[in-house]
């Protein structure tokens, strides 16, 4: 990864999204940020590629997440009764993330970058943050930094939180970072997720594990911050 030196940065905010990662029958789950066969389903759409084409391509792109905002767990009943049936079908449970705010990173050579973001721009499909029922933003396009996904991360001034949540947290915050590993990186804690899509082929659906690195979080500033909360902050550490 360390070759790479462009990333292409994306904004993902809005009522609710929604990224399944380990969903089974009844239960529809979402995971709590971004994941990489969610976010490459949607530049395969903004491309106007079929679920039975090839997205090797993007697949292989490196992928990384900041979440400057978290938000909140809901989960929605959905059931329905085909027409002519007498008994409706079994009640799903889905869940959603409510008023998230995500910066992605998407690392790789710049000529594939630039044409993801013309494509992100004016999308051959409709894009959605996971789920249908979660239309993606129209700031979600940031641009593209001459970095690795890392650094773009790290050295990516603003913080895109709402003052509502700024205004529940210390003076100091400490910002998530998600991504794939950078090369030769062996002492970062990480964890293994079915995450890498092979196939969105609905007749052969395939997905293989990833490694994702819990990197070092990104210290910001928050002039909106709670100031009994860097007391008691103070307290605790000192």
């Amino acid at each position: 990864m360390s070759e790479t030196q462009s990333s292409l940065l994306l904004l993902f905010r809005g009522p609710m999204q929604s990224w399944g990662d380990e969903s089974r029958f009844a239960t529809r789950t979402s995971h709590a940020y971004p994941t990489k066969s969610g976010v490459v389903g949607l530049l395969a759409a903004a491309l106007g590629r079929r679920r039975e084409d090839n997205i090797d391509d993007l697949s292989l792109l490196h992928f990384g997440v900041r979440v400057d905002q978290p938000g909140s767990l809901m989960k929605d009943f959905q059931t329905a009764t085909p027409a002519g049936a007498k008994d409706p079908l079994p009640l799903i449970s889905r869940y959603y993330i409510a008023n998230a705010v995500f910066l992605v990173a998407i690392g790789g050579e710049r000529a594939l970058l630039e044409t993801l973001e013309k494509a992100l721009k004016s999308p051959r499909f409709p894009l959605y943050l996971g789920r249908r029922a979660c239309p993606a933003n129209v700031d979600l396009v940031i641009g593209i930094v001459d970095q690795d996904i890392d650094t773009a991360l790290r050295e990516h001034a603003e913080w895109y939180a709402n003052t509502r949540h700024k205004r529940l947290l210390s003076r100091i915050v400490d910002l998530p970072i998600f991504r794939d590993p950078l090369a030769d990186e062996n002492t970062a804690p990480r964890h293994r997720r079915r995450d890498l899509a092979v196939s969105f082929n609905p007749e052969h659906r395939k997905y293989l594990w990833r490694e994702i690195v819990t990197a070092k979080p990104v210290r910001m500033e928050n002039p909106d911050g709670n100031d009994v909360l860097d007391f008691f902050s103070t307290v605790v550490t000192s």
